[in-house]
């Protein structure tokens, strides 16, 4: 109920009850409590009849629901176009400074704290600067700078987990059964592997018959720690789900969508280096020899971009397709899987990688 209609209830309420209060003089006792009876529901039905009345969904909430399906065709995902910087700014530098202030010329008082306390940053950022390259600072700047927190955030580094063992495999032959990759792709995948990434003292044994015995743990999902947009120490958790053939929740089979680092940042244009991939499996190898060395790979179906990776002039978003070489099973550290990808089918076994899904992703992909 709205206030207006609330106060035409109570003002209707208030005139009801003065003339049933005339009523009730001239009326015996015995009948008052009926009559107050009848005031009541009279009163109530009133109220009713004129919230129905003031019942509508003509109010702006209503009406942007009618245009957020065409929005998301044409701009992308709405939370792209979030507030919540700009919100925080005007706390930062507007309210804080007014409660600083004593409300006299509020607006030069705020602008004079805002610009003060950046210059303070900054100073400190220079020393800290120069107290890093080992340069000569008076004991009394020491000693200011060991009772200021630094103003440089350190980022915490979390770490991939595995979850989701499955109790079917134990060995590479097993899971080449399960996966349906033949053996011999297996084989080539890990040995490219571990010529690439691994140091020559914890290299896989190239030799077949020992990679045939190379013990293997499948697991289901990996939880990939992602930064916030715009934020050094909060972790947004991306849960990529490989479950092979198996149904997931009593549905089909799950096998996510992921970017992963295939190059450096100046490879593939508007992706940076990234390639999104479909993640077929993830495995846990360990070898027999004494270290016991426990690596942790993804295999993936890695997608190739089309012209370079450039944004289209159409749609502004890349165009990715299967690879057209033989390569459709890839071994990669799970270290280089950077989180979810989010694509858009189209013909001819083409995708459109859909950057405007969160503003991160709308920040990278440009």
């Amino acid at each position: 109920m709205t206030k207006r209609t609330q106060a035409k209830v109570d003002k209707q309420g208030k005139e009801i009850r003065r003339q049933r209060a005339l009523i009730r003089e001239r009326v015996a006792p015995s009948q008052r409590r009926r009559i107050r009876d009848y005031d009541r529901d009279e009163q109530n039905e009133l109220r009713m009849d004129m919230i129905h009345g003031q019942t509508h969904f003509n109010f702006i909430k209503m009406y942007l629901l009618s245009h957020f399906c065409d929005h998301i065709r044409q701009f992308g995902n709405i939370p792209i176009y979030s507030t919540d910087i700009g919100e925080l700014a005007h706390k930062t530098q507007i309210k804080d400074g007014w409660r600083q202030s004593n409300e006299n010329d509020a607006a030069r008082q705020i602008v004079h704290s805002y610009d003060r306390q950046h210059a303070i940053r900054m100073r400190l950022l220079n020393l800290e600067s120069v107290q890093a390259r080992g340069a000569y600072l008076s004991a009394d700047v020491l000693q200011h700078l060991d009772r200021t927190p630094s103003t440089v955030s350190q980022q915490v580094i979390r770490r991939r987990i595995l979850k989701g063992c499955r109790e079917d495999v134990s060995n590479v032959v097993d899971f080449s059964r399960i996966s349906g990759v033949l053996l011999e792709i297996i084989y080539r995948e890990l040995i490219r592997y571990s010529r690439h990434n691994l140091p020559a003292a914890h290299a896989l044994p190239e030799d077949h018959a020992m990679l045939r015995s190379l013990a293997v743990e499948l697991l289901t999902q990996l939880e990939i720690p992602v930064l916030a947009f715009q934020e050094a120490d909060v972790y947004e958790i991306h849960r990529a789900r490989s479950t092979g053939a198996l149904h997931f929740r009593n549905q089909g089979s799950r096998n996510d969508w992921v970017w992963v680092q295939a190059a450096t940042e100046e490879m593939y244009c508007a992706l940076q280096g990234r390639l999104p991939a479909k993640l077929v499996a993830l495995l846990k190898t360990r070898d027999k020899r004494p270290d016991d060395k426990v690596r942790r790979v993804g295999g993936v179906q890695m997608l190739t971009p089309v012209n370079s990776g450039r944004l289209s002039d159409l749609h502004g978003l890349v165009t990715v397709q299967m690879r057209e070489d033989t390569r459709g099973f890839t071994i990669v550290d799970v270290g280089t899987i950077l989180g979810l990808a989010h694509l858009i089918p189209e013909e001819n076994r083409r995708w459109l990688v859909h950057s405007r899904i969160d503003l991160r992703t709308f920040n990278e992909v440009y």
